[in-house]
């Protein structure tokens, strides 16, 4: 157990090493910056002090996006999502793989979970012991499931998913826009000192590699905000992208996309004005997502969740997801209306937008 834990420490410590390195590059690129261009080389106050203040605007928004990307803790299931005390007990005493997934259907056909295994089996987190919502994995680095989980990012050493999506990308642009304002500020020193127009002074090499470092960042940030600016026009997460959801009518790599602008809208919020802060305004719980081919009323959802006093915990305090109540049953039978005990859901299928 000691040496296990031992190593468990271990991985931990080294797990931030690429968040380390990127703060140094970034703290190296600030005094190469500021005090190497703008101080020792740049001649004239105007441009020097124009120079410092559109830097500095964007070095903040890239800090501030990528250190909430760090910090926000991963959104995990809610309690709703667990097994019952009696159905938990059977699940652990049965050993035959049909019985369980029996005890699992009759649990997850009062949750708003619509997709399933390849199998058409219930998808079912072994080591967190919960039914899986809709677009949640379990992350093995983080050992819990992600609800809404994109991918685990080893550059800030945390899952990318429902409560931190919004400040990934955010952090992507900012950081191109970081890079870019590097080169277009530095490139005619660069040329002077490359040309020599300008003598030998230990500003020349921080400020030649200073535009290698941005031009190389900037190439590859760039190609991955692409990627996922279209992840979102698409409603897909980078899991989805690679391995389509499996809903009862099979898989469907464009199960949740709703059209542009509201796919745009469920990671950025409906709110435009939010859209360029790190601030949370992503729309949803992350427990439930409508799709095209199933549409939960959300009103009738916080009616039941009212009904059951049941919620989940909020992301860092800054949003407040619902976990829908045990009394919606629901179905993937097109065009159908099925109520139970007063509640109803709307199945409704519409062409791909």
């Amino acid at each position: 157990m000691a040496p296990s834990h031992a190593l468990r420490c271990c991985k931990r410590v080294l797990n931030w090493v690429p968040v380390l390195f990127i703060n140094l590059v970034v703290g190296w690129s600030y005094y190469a910056y500021v005090v190497e261009l703008c101080v020792y080389t740049i001649p004239n106050n105007a441009e020097r002090i124009s120079y410092l203040v559109i830097f500095h605007i964007f070095l903040f928004m890239f800090i501030w996006s990528y250190w909430k990307t760090i910090w926000s803790k991963p959104a995990g299931p809610s309690k709703a999502f667990g097994l019952p005390r009696a159905e938990k007990e059977l699940f652990e005493k049965e050993d035959r793989a049909e019985m369980q997934q029996q005890i699992l259907k009759k649990v997850a056909k009062n949750l708003p979970v619509y997709t399933c295994t390849a199998g058409g089996a219930i998808r079912y987190c072994d080591h967190c012991q919960v039914i899986k919502p809709d677009r949640c994995h379990h992350c093995s680095t983080c050992e819990m499931c992600v609800l809404k989980m994109d991918h685990h990012c080893p550059w800030v050493n945390n899952c990318v998913g429902f409560s931190n999506y919004k400040y990934f990308v955010l952090f992507l642009a900012y950081a191109s826009l970081y890079c870019v304002v590097i080169c277009a500020t530095v490139i005619q020193y660069f040329i002077k000192f490359w040309t020599k127009q300008l003598p030998d002074t230990h500003a020349k090499f921080h400020i030649l590699f200073l535009f290698f470092v941005a031009s190389l960042f900037f190439i590859s940030i760039l190609s991955l905000l692409i990627y996922h600016l279209w992840l979102v026009g698409k409603n897909r997460t980078t899991i989805e992208a690679f391995r389509a959801p499996v809903f009862t009518n099979g898989p469907d790599k464009n199960g949740f996309s709703l059209g542009f602008s509201k796919n745009v809208a469920e990671v950025f919020g409906d709110q435009v004005k939010y859209w360029i802060f790190p601030v949370f305004s992503s729309l949803g719980d992350g427990h439930s997502f409508v799709t095209r081919l199933v549409h939960i009323d959300p009103e009738q959802a916080n009616n039941i969740l009212q009904q059951n006093g049941k919620s989940s915990s909020p992301v860092e305090g800054e949003t407040n997801p619902a976990t829908l109540g045990n009394d919606v049953q629901h179905t993937a039978e097109n065009s159908k209306d099925k109520i139970d005990g007063g509640h109803t859901v709307s199945v409704t299928v519409e062409s791909e937008p």
